[in-house]
């Protein structure tokens, strides 16, 4: 069985750690759109030479393959990483989601484009867009003088009015607006006046040199409430009945190219009269627009959008400003006009992802000083102070752009996205150096204008019911949702209402309002979807995709939780599609430091499950004792250490996990009754799982002192899946 023998579990750990650093560097193609948690390309592309091809892996991964015939589908294809690996390498794909953002998207990643007419039109929209509105981001540089600086960001503080006094004031968190990290100095607001002041040390900062009154750090809206300057009196916010907040503009970061060589660190400065007045400008141009493209959809109540709707969003056009609501319809009515389908539907994907950077609930980062786009946190976080981003991008020359956020930004990123599928590469290290090697041979598309095309079948409907001939396909890979994971659906709306106004009105997959669907696998709140839809789901797809594969096939999935019943359907899963697990194999993920589990202790290890319905397995790997399931999981331990992994509490309990349902799967697959109910599969499950060691038992051995002792009594040499006299067959 060629992935549990040939998968190099410390060659891909390693591969793929480096990878999620910095993802777009290794795997450019992410960058046609956001999609939340992507698994890493290193994994999959290890997984399908492992599986198919005839070179060690380590050959093999770094020249061309050629999989021609082979036929790869992915029941939850999401942002599309098994299925872009499986076309780079010549197999003929199949996909399906519920979302259609995700059909959109992955559609747009595999898809062949002329890059030139792209380029073209890329640089026609901006070109229009400056002619337009390129004056509304200009501001006069306060060191030479100059009035065509150019602003990079726009930073905005919420407002309140007091019922008492009616003033109106600032919801400051606090006064820091740049930390003396990218900075010579730190920056603060004036509590005062508003002015900008640089001083050495934020924690005494001294007086103002406008105003001399003492600059604070701290502001005075916290744990939202705040009190009147005026009357004293504590208001509380926010205060969902009088509508979508209101801001103010208080500070820009700006760039002057003629100043920049001789400037140290950033430009800052306080909005004067001639830039508030360009606002006013672009109101004024906004209501003198009869508006076509921005849509007017409600935001319907959800777990993540509930957040919203307690700060009085009722429409997501409440989310962007006028001027951003401007340089988002003119950009609308230009890619319009475009008469190329593929060239069009890419731009159109550029305005959607644009989307993230160019709204109100965009926060400013004070130490790496730049926008955050809405969805850094995989949620709806909505601050106190908000960062508008310059629409169009400062190009700087050579596809590099000054500050992030703007047309310039995306289609650059785009550029880089579709010349990978075009000339693909692989990344490898000597030493500190990285070095870049092309892989001459594989391209990403669903043709290239010769006879060398590859089917591709990407399709916005449910796996849960499609209809496949037997046997018709050699494998199945995919990273199924997770139990109660992010909303993705609830966030990808934010995108979709937008894309689905420029899009082809016929398209069947956008004639739904929303990308919510009551079908989703993923617990909700809201919808009131629990643990049993789930598995009932999750069982339906396994149950077709196992009927689909030939015999021995791989059906190998991606998961990780913090809780061990979140696994329990994937054990009913398995076991209704009368599969076996064959592996467990774990593989970095999540990048520790993403802001949406930094200090959480999440783990940053998957667990990959092989399964297939015929097959061996080795006698060794079906561990019983706390014991033996120790040194199962210290073996895993060792081979990601191997890999410069140093892995946490977290990682090592997401290995015990994958272990125990792996175990669970082999003992209860004979006498599995599929004419249970779902609650009596889990019970089932639950039941077997009791009897097995338990995760905190084989944690403590795995952590104890005694480590030499543990390891001989177990064995030193990570368990193998070679086969021989130990195989039991099935």
């Amino acid at each position: 069985m060629p992935i549990e023998t040939n998968f190099d579990i410390p060659f891909i750990a390693a591969q793929a750690l480096r990878e999620k650093q910095i993802q777009q560097n290794y795997r450019p193609i992410i960058a046609v759109h956001k999609w939340f948690a992507r698994r890493p390309g290193t994994l999959f592309r290890g997984l399908i030479l492992s599986e198919y091809g005839d070179r060690p892996l380590k050959e093999a991964f770094f020249s061309a393959n050629d999989f021609k015939g082979i036929t790869i589908a992915d029941p939850f294809m999401g942002g599309g990483t098994p299925l872009i690996e499986a076309n780079r390498v010549g197999c003929n794909v199949l996909g399906y989601d519920i979302n259609p953002m995700a059909w959109w998207i992955v559609n747009r990643e595999i898809e062949h484009l002329d890059l030139g007419a792209y380029r073209a039109a890329a640089t026609s929209l901006m070109q229009t867009l400056e002619g337009q509105i390129g004056d509304l981001y200009r501001t006069r540089c306060l060191k030479c003088g100059s009035d065509q600086a150019h602003v990079k960001y726009f930073l905005w503080v919420k407002q309140k009015e007091c019922p008492h006094c009616h003033n109106t004031f600032d919801l400051f968190p606090g006064y820091l607006l740049s930390e003396d990290k990218r900075h010579p100095l730190n920056v603060m607001v004036c509590h005062a006046c508003g002015d900008l002041n640089e001083v050495e040390d934020r924690k005494n900062p001294g007086r103002c040199a406008s105003c001399f009154a003492e600059l604070r750090l701290e502001g005075p809206a916290k744990r939202n409430k705040c009190a009147c300057p005026r009357c004293s009196n504590v208001i509380t916010y926010p205060t969902p009945e009088a509508g979508s907040p209101q801001h103010r503009m208080f500070a820009m970061e700006y760039h002057c190219r003629a100043c920049k060589s001789s400037h140290a660190g950033r430009f800052f400065k306080r909005p004067d009269t001639t830039d508030l007045d360009r606002y006013e400008q672009a109101k004024a141009m906004l209501a003198d627009v009869n508006v076509r493209f921005i849509p007017d959809d409600a935001i319907p109540p959800g777990d993540e959008t509930g957040r919203l709707l307690r700060w009085g969003y009722r429409h997501y056009r409440e989310m962007f400003n006028e001027r951003q609501l401007l340089g988002l319809e003119l950009s609308c009515r230009t890619i319009k006009t475009e008469h190329d389908e593929r060239v069009r539907n890419a731009l159109i994907t550029n305005l959607s992802d644009l989307l993230r950077y160019q709204n109100m609930v965009c926060r400013y980062d004070t130490m790496a000083l730049k926008s955050l786009d809405i969805f850094s946190v995989h949620g709806f976080p909505v601050g106190l102070v908000q960062c508008e981003s310059n629409l169009l991008g400062i190009a700087n020359g050579g596809g590099v752009s000054v500050g992030s956020g703007g047309w310039s930004n995306i289609i650059e990123k785009y550029m880089k996205a579709k010349q990978y599928c075009d000339t693909p590469f692989e990344t490898c290290h000597d030493g500190a150096r990285k070095v870049q090697v092309p892989i001459t041979g594989e391209w990403i598309g669903d043709n290239r204008g010769d006879e060398n095309g590859r089917t591709v079948s990407i399709l916005c409907q449910s796996a849960t019911s499609t209809d496949l001939p037997p046997a018709c396909l050699d494998g199945v890979f995919t990273d199924p949702p997770y139990f109660g994971n992010v909303q993705y659906a609830e966030l990808m709306d934010f995108c979709y209402v937008w894309l689905r106004k420029l899009a082809d009105g016929a398209i069947p997959a956008f004639q739904s309002l929303t990308t919510r669907n009551q079908d989703e696998l993923t617990g909700n709140v809201t919808m009131e979807r629990g643990l049993a839809h789930f598995t009932e789901g999750l069982a339906a797809v396994f149950s077709n995709m196992a009927r689909a594969l030939k015999p021995g096939r791989p059906l190998a999935f991606t998961y990780h939780h913090n809780r061990l019943d979140a696994y329990h359907p994937l054990v009913v899963a398995i076991l209704d599609a009368g599969l076996a697990c064959t592996a467990t194999l774990p593989c970095p993920a999540e990048m520790g430091a993403s802001i949406h589990i930094s200090g959480t202790g999440s783990s940053v290890v998957d667990t990959v499950f092989v399964c297939r319905s015929t097959g061996a397995v080795s006698r060794r790997s079906l561990a019983r004792t706390t014991t033996e399931f120790a040194g199962l999981v210290m073996a895993n331990l060792d081979q990601l250490r191997q890999g410069r992994l140093k892995p946490t509490r977290g990682d090592s309990r997401c290995i015990i996990f994958g272990h125990l349902v792996r175990l669970a799967v082999w003992e209860l697959r004979i006498d599995w009754n599929t004419a249970l109910t779902v609650q009596g599969k889990l019970a089932a499950v639950g039941r077997y799982m009791a009897l097995l060691p338990q995760p905190e038992d084989i944690e403590a051995a795995v952590c104890a002192v005694d480590l030499p002792v543990l390891r001989t009594a177990v064995g030193e040499e990570p368990v193998g899946y070679q086969a021989d006299q130990d195989d039991i067959s099935f």
